[in-house]
């Protein structure tokens, strides 16, 4: 019963009604944000940025709740419910259900502090150990107090109630108060910056009615649930990987003091480099002054062979002499539980680890984090003292002399490298692999049914023992305090990670029993960490990661961006985008770069760039937090692609005049707030940062060196001044020049500055002659001077120039505009040439004046002088100019040193820096406010002076906008990458470069739209634009028309006449994008330009010429249609007559003022060809019906009689409307009868055909032709459609006719004869032949009776069923036709013989192959046979050399036989008788 009672009240009081939790949401939208892995699935903002006003106004309570801090026992009291759901806990804590602490706490009042002077989160949480988020939680909150307690003083220390808020001001050193309501305000560093995190003071609880959030020994104290739960709610947006556990990367250090985590592997391979490390960040243990008494630390890990101690607090070791001031960084180390994968390498790294972690009292099935305190070199004790020694024996002592004859081996010994970490789970009790027995799990399980809300019962320790005896510890024994005060001796072995997570989950203490309530913090006691010293190879393979956490504080340069998705921002913050950065502390929105991107993007992207400039090394921290998570659930976390997963921060360097890409510097990849140090030399630096995440991120750089981090505006405005080493080695050579310029006069002072100044300006690697690069200096150094003069040098300035530079060589080169201008010859000497004697004089009148001047220079250069006293003078005149604008001239000098000198490999090292430096200008225009259209932005002609290296780049509000560069003089454009205008050397031309650039325009574009150029180049200059300002308003010629497919392949041609010389751009696209199309500029039938595309193609820039001889305009004018006028006809490039291009080029050329030739012509007949290519235009059934109803009208309007013509005896020329080209190269033949047919009411005028083109419909198949000029030359163009095939079909018609009168009614009675003819062959008449005959007249008639005798013609052989539309041959198709036939026979008989020939060779080649082969069988079969009988040979030599031996020893065997039978028989007969008398008288015994 007592079990039930609570469950009721919490299920009658955490449900509650969905309209009740959306009115909270719709209270609260501006501070709370959306439930991460809680049941409502509603998006809410991200938490709002601190801020200590609206803290300050919070509402801590409802209209309806309990007011003055007063406790409403109704069961139906109101309570604030988180409108973000319920906190998502990890699979190892199991919620079984959520209490108020009214529902648990009975019997005292609850408050939020309770004990101010300590924290204990480990005796009451016994059963939180099983999660390693609460053991991390747990150990970074004891690593926080500790740290702020050991070097703050008392009452200025963290504390970490003071995170949370309620029915309180935002003060220091506040106290929350316990609000009846249940809502509360915590205060947490997340995404950059402080934030505020609303949560309510409902807590889950298991089955076994165990609180899931730490706590601290006093019940009533509410502060460690509520900021474990607020911690959590962060921890939620973190992704966490299957094989890191339940934190992964993720750090609460860095969540409650804002300290940036950097996060690197530790490795065994680099355990110096980490012990140097150490040793710069954190105190270093030395023993104590021998003047101080001695304190013997307590050890508390008594491990065979090991340095270990454990201490506590009453046991502390002597602070280092570091610990004196703050450090600047905090260091910890971390361990996670491995997961091998199947891999046996991974197996033993595992067994490893946990060996050692447990000879050091932790346990690799609890990992945490733990904090490095120490580093120790020495000792633990300072070693003994030696005996005095009288000083009578240190005089001559004896060498101690070991007698041996093996070599002598210098003893190795380890170095004492030890590292003190500190972990509240030190030595924390672990059970052991014993397992309990079946008795002893039954008493265990009645204690715990019996102490319902108590703590529960842990193992006996008597019993444990009275079952471990006989086994012998092989770890070592870490001495601890149990609950009840009883001694624990664990023994841990190999099989303690199998058994952890089971004893842990099995002995889960309870918090809601009254038995567990006790009152001792009368008598605080202050808990710190416990501390051990680990081995620093053991070091390397307990801990797998190092955390270094950054103070802020310590850095004084500071800038802060993030990027974040609309979808997860407040309503307020997704309004205009605010773009700036800030070097200071303040992290509000106001004062950071942001942006927010569209929600319908798949994840956040941002490029940003970083600028350093230092003399010195730089290390910037560059901290990435990335957002992946907000408000997805369980299901949707475990559905979330590898890609979303993580985040990814790359740092590379970057030049905006180089597509060279180079390997990144940095990259950081996480899932939550990590860091890194970047190192850069000295120098200056552009990096450009790539980030990508999946709903935002932000972005922090801290450092203690000067740098610019931003947009490309920012950026690229630091990089057009000179770098930081290149000013000060050009200040360095100035003043040593100054130095030079004081002391000219000075016979002491002089050498000394001449040769401080040849140390300044000469390079110190320089391996070529010397003189060349002091020639070089001393004309840098006459430019410098006239260059602030802003004149020429006079003579006596020049000549003390050279005295300063003491270099008479320097005479040779002066440049010509310094030199002295000479008199122009005599008339008679202009002609003639000098005799040998005559330049002999000469050259010896010039060394006499040469050396005459050297040694004037030389004198003058010596102080003492009266020649150098007067330079002297002269120099300090000169010289208050130059140091009127001292870094101007100085950098200057060091320019013209760089970029004269003849040596290839750097002078300086400043010149590393150069390839950073970079030169910009800006051209914008106004985008047109068209919708969908293709418009014509950009076209100006820039004018190159020397070569250079430029890259275009354009900034458009239009993603599509194209730009073009095409060189003038050749009329080729620029390579193009990933469509834009690759960085490469613009050189010098005549007519400059065309800049062209292109857009089609979407639906809406924003009010007052600009469209922005940039030209960045290497060097301060650039090319001309040949306007002042560009132009963006354009002449656009449209022409459409729908598409009729024919034999060509043609889609349209027209004609363009131009007046004067016009710049053009020509476009052209169709209704079917994926259509191949070839656009042609001819002229004279010659192509000068073309381009291909798909659906569209545009021809940037072409220079349409105009006809400057009048008499050929004249001529091209009476004989326009004439196929025969352009025989004979010369027609020069368009490209050679740029020179006559657009007067904006301000460029003349002297040829244009020459007389031509009488042969050449400047006729241009120019015609803009466009074509489909193979076939790719296809069109459907609909379309081709279409298509047909257009055909039957251009056949109309082709016809030169008509009906009604005919009843007119005189002819006149019919007008040609303006329409689609006929697509058929002849029109047919047609009859009189055919000309008194009816026609459709739709097609009844001539100008249907024009009609239906102007209300041109868009579902048929179109084109689009737009010809685009400036727009102060409108009219100097014309554009008109080629009509000369239809007007020679024309002529031809009215010649026959004009020839031959009556051909017509000829051809119409031959018609209706034919007509007549088939009717008679038919029971009924068609229509077309009733229609034809009703609508015949009276004079038609008469016209018919008087042919009528004609016989009946067969006009079969005259027309080509071929085609849809019959078509009448004349010779010169028949010419075209045999032609064609005749090269198709040539061809074939050409590709026959071929073929023919390509056989025979082949026949023979196949016949002198085998000819090969079997030579080469025959020669083999040769070979081998004088092998297998030279083989052959040997064997059966050998053979005989064998059977010649084995007969020879079978008879020495033979002989030797013989002879040894021979012996035998001599010496047989005597044995024979002697043994014949003992046989016998053996017989007669044996007869006896």
């Amino acid at each position: 019963m007592s079990k039930a009672t609570p469950k009721k009240k919490e299920s009658t009081s955490s449900k509650v009604s969905l309209s009740e939790r959306q009115t909270d949401a719709v209270s609260l939208a501006a501070t709370s944000s959306e439930s991460l892995g809680g049941a409502s699935r509603c998006r809410f903002p991200i938490w709002p940025e601190w801020s200590d006003a609206e803290v300050n106004k919070e509402k801590w309570d409802s209209s309806k709740g309990p007011e003055d801090g007063k406790t409403n026992k109704s069961p139906h009291a109101p309570f604030f419910e988180d409108p973000e759901g319920k906190i998502s806990l990890p699979s190892s804590l199991k919620v079984h259900n959520w209490k108020r602490p009214t529902e648990f706490v009975l019997n005292k009042g609850l408050t939020v502090v309770e004990n101010q002077t300590s924290i204990d989160l480990i005796s009451s949480n016994n059963h939180l150990t099983c999660s390693e988020l609460m053991r991390w939680i747990i150990s970074e909150i004891y690593i926080v107090w500790t740290l702020h307690s050991s070097t703050s003083t008392d009452g200025d220390g963290w504390r970490p109630w003071e995170h949370i808020y309620s029915l309180c001001k935002v003060v220091k050193g506040h106290v929350p108060l316990y609000n009846n309501y249940g809502k509360y305000v915590v205060r947490l560093y997340w995404m950059g910056c402080w934030r505020r995190i609303t949560v309510d003071d409902s807590l889950p609880f298991d089955g076994e009615n165990n609180l899931l959030l730490p706590a601290s020994t006093c019940q009533s104290e509410l502060w460690p649930m509520l900021l474990a739960k607020a911690l959590i709610k962060v921890a939620n947006t973190n992704v966490v990987s299957e094989n890191r556990g339940e934190i992964g990367e993720f750090t609460f250090i860095h969540i409650l003091t804002g300290w940036i985590p950097e996060i690197s592997p530790l490795k065994f391979v680099h355990v110096g480099k980490t012990w140097e490390f150490l040793r710069d960040s954190i105190p270093i243990f030395t023993h104590p002054d021998e003047s101080l008494a001695e304190m013997k630390p307590q050890t508390a890990d008594p491990a065979a062979g090991r340095e270990s101690s454990l201490n506590d607090s009453r046991s502390p070791l002597h602070e280092p002499k570091k610990s004196e001031g703050t450090p600047e960084v905090v260091v910890c180390a971390s361990y996670y539980p491995l997961h091998p994968h199947n891999n046996s390498f991974g197996f033993g790294q595992m067994a490893n680890s946990s060996e050692y972690l447990r000879q050091y009292g932790l346990s690799l099935m609890h990992s945490h984090i733990v904090l490095l305190t120490r580093t120790r070199a020495c000792q633990l004790e300072a070693p003994p003292k030696p005996p005095p020694v009288p000083r009578w024996k240190l005089i001559r002592q004896r060498k101690e002399i070991v007698i041996s004859d093996e070599p002598r081996k210098l003893p190795l010994s380890k170095p004492e490298w030890f590292i003190e970490v500190a972990s509240p789970f030190l030595s924390y009790r672990v059970k052991s692999s014993v397992g309990p027995t079946p008795e002893l799990e039954a008493k265990q399980s009645a204690q715990r049914r019996r102490s319902h809300g108590s703590l529960l019962v842990s193992i006996a320790e008597r019993e444990e023992r009275d079952r471990r005896e006989g086994l012998e510890s092989d770890a070592a024994e870490c001495i601890s305090k149990s609950p009840n005060g009883t001694t624990d001796k664990i023994e841990v072995t190999a099989e303690d990670k199998k058994k952890d997570d089971d004893d842990n989950s099995n002995d889960h203490p309870k918090t809601a029993a009254k038995e567990r309530v006790t009152e001792e913090h009368s008598a605080p006691l202050k808990s710190v960490l416990q501390q051990t010293w680990v081995d620093l190879e053991d070091f390397a393979n307990c801990f797998q990661n190092l955390l270094v956490f950054h103070k802020p504080q310590i850095y004084p340069h500071h800038v802060h961006t993030f990027h974040f998705k609309s979808t997860v921002l407040p309503k307020a913050a997704t309004g205009p985008t605010c773009n700036g950065s800030t070097h200071s502390l303040t992290t509000g929105s106001l004062h950071v770069s942001s942006a927010v991107a569209s929600h319908e993007c798949l994840e956040v992207r941002g490029t940003h760039y970083l600028c350093v400039d230092s003399l010195q090394t730089s290390q910037i921290l560059v901290s990435f937090s990335p957002l992946l998570l907000w408000g997805d659930t369980a299901e949707e976390k475990k559905e979330m692609t590898a890609a979303r997963r993580s985040a990814v921060l790359m740092a590379q360097p970057y030049s905006w005049i180089s597509l060279q890409s180079q390997l990144p510097l940095l990259t950081i990849k996480s899932t939550s707030s990590k860091a890194a140090m970047l190192n850069l030399p000295p120098g200056r630096h552009v990096l450009s940062f790539h980030t990508k995440a999946a709903l935002g991120y932000h972005v922090h750089l801290c450092s203690k060196t000067p740098f610019i981090f931003g947009d490309e505006e920012t950026v690229m405005a630091q990089l057009t001044k000179e770098s930081c080493g290149f000013t000060e080695q050009a200040s360095c050579i100035f003043r040593a020049l100054c130095r030079v310029v004081a002391s000219f006069s000075h016979v002491q002072d002089l050498p000394a500055a001449r040769q401080a100044l040849d140390e300044a300006h000469r390079p110190q690697n320089i391996d070529t002659n010397q003189a060349k690069h002091r020639k070089v200096f001393n004309s840098a150094l006459h430019h410098m001077l006239c260059e602030a003069m802003g004149r020429k040098l006079t003579t006596e300035e020049h000549f003390a120039t050279l005295a300063l530079t003491a270099d008479p060589l320097v005479l040779t080169t002066v440049p010509k505009e310094l030199s002295t201008s000479y008199a122009e010859p005599p008339e008679g000497w202009r002609e003639r040439e000098p005799t040998d004697r005559e330049v002999k004089a000469v050259i010896t009148l010039q060394a006499g004046f040469k050396g005459h001047l050297v040694r004037e220079v030389l004198n003058a250069s010596k102080p003492g002088s009266k020649k150098n006293l007067q330079a002297s003078q002269i120099l300090l005149d000169m010289w208050s100019k130059v140091e009127s604008d001292a870094e101007k001239y100085a950098a200057f000098l060091l320019r013209y040193i760089i970029e004269h000198s003849e040596r290839t490999a750097e002078l300086y090292t400043c010149q590393q820096d150069e390839w950073t430096r970079i030169t910009f200008t800006d051209y914008s225009v106004s985008l047109p406010d068209t919708a969908n259209s293709w418009v014509l932005v950009f076209r100006e002609v820039f004018l190159v002076s020397e070569e250079m290296l430029l890259v275009p780049k354009v900034y458009s509000p239009i993603p599509n906008c194209l730009l073009h560069v095409i060189n003038n003089d050749t009329g080729e454009e620029l390579h193009m990458v990933f469509n834009k205008v690759a960085a490469q050397v613009y050189k010098p031309n005549k007519l400059g470069y065309t800049f062209v650039a292109e857009a089609i325009t979407p639906e809406s574009l924003p009010a007052d739209a600009k469209w922005r150029m940039r030209l960045i180049g290497s060097r301060g200059l650039l090319p001309k634009m040949s306007h002042e300002t560009p132009l963006n308003t354009f002449s656009v010629k449209e022409y459409r028309d729908y598409y009729i497919p024919n034999d060509k392949n043609l889609i349209c041609r027209y004609f363009v006449d131009v007046t004067a010389d016009v710049l053009g751009t020509i476009q052209f696209q169709t209704s079917k994008p994926d259509v191949l199309i070839r656009l042609s500029i001819l002229d004279q039938e010659k192509e000068m330009i073309s381009n291909t595309g798909r659906g569209h193609v545009v021809i940037p820039v072409f220079n349409f010429l105009a006809n400057k001889d009048s008499c050929n305009d004249e001529k091209r004018q009476n004989q326009k249609g004439s196929s025969s006028q352009d025989k004979g006809v010369k027609v020069a490039d368009t490209f050679q007559h740029r020179t006559r291009q657009d007067n904006t080029a301000g460029r003349s050329n002297s040829s244009l003022d020459q007389p031509k030739p009488p042969t050449e012509t400047t006729v241009h007949k120019y015609a803009v060809h466009a074509e489909v290519l193979y076939k790719s235009w296809d069109l459907d059934e609909s379309q081709l019906e279409f298509v047909q109803s257009l055909r039957d009208m251009e056949k109309k309007e082709m016809r030169v009689y008509r009906l009604e013509d005919l009843k007119h005896t005189s002819t006149s020329d019919t007008p040609v409307h303006d329409g689609h080209k006929s697509n058929t190269p002849k029109a047919n033949r047609r009859g009189e009868a055919d000309k008194e047919k009816g026609k459709p009411a739709g097609v009844s005028k001539s100008g249907s055909r024009q009609d239906a083109v102007m209300s041109l419909d868009l579902t048929k198949a179109n084109w689009t032709l737009r010809v685009v000029g400036d727009i102060n030359k409108a009219e100097s163009i014309k554009v008109t459609k080629d009509t000369e095939r239809l007007e020679e079909m024309k002529a031809i018609k009215k010649a026959w006719e004009m020839a031959e009168p009556g051909r017509c009614a000829k051809a119409l009675q031959s018609r209706l004869t034919f007509l007549n003819k088939q009717h008679a062959n038919n029971e009924t008449p068609t229509d077309d032949a009733e229609i034809t005959a009703a609508s015949l007249t009276q004079s038609d008639l008469n016209l018919t009776n008087t042919f009528s005798s004609l016989p009946p013609m067969d006009f079969t052989p005259f027309i080509r069923c071929q085609r849809d539309v019959p078509a009448l041959i004349d010779p010169q198709i028949e010419e075209f036709q045999q032609r064609e036939r005749f090269e198709k026979i040539q061809t074939y008989r050409l590709v026959r013989d071929n073929v023919l020939e390509h056989q025979r060779l082949q026949e023979l080649n196949m016949k002198e192959l085998m000819r090969r082969q079997l030579e080469m069988y025959e020669n083999m079969q040769a070979a081998l046979w004088q092998r297998c009988k030279k083989f052959i040979d040997a064997c059966d030599a050998f053979s005989s050399r064998q059977m010649a031996a084995l007969k020879k020893e079978q008879e020495e065997k033979q002989a030797v036989d013989e002879a040894q039978q021979a012996v035998l028989e001599k010496t047989t007969p005597a044995s024979a008788t002697a043994q014949q008398p003992k046989k016998q008288a053996k017989s007669a015994g044996k007869k006896k």
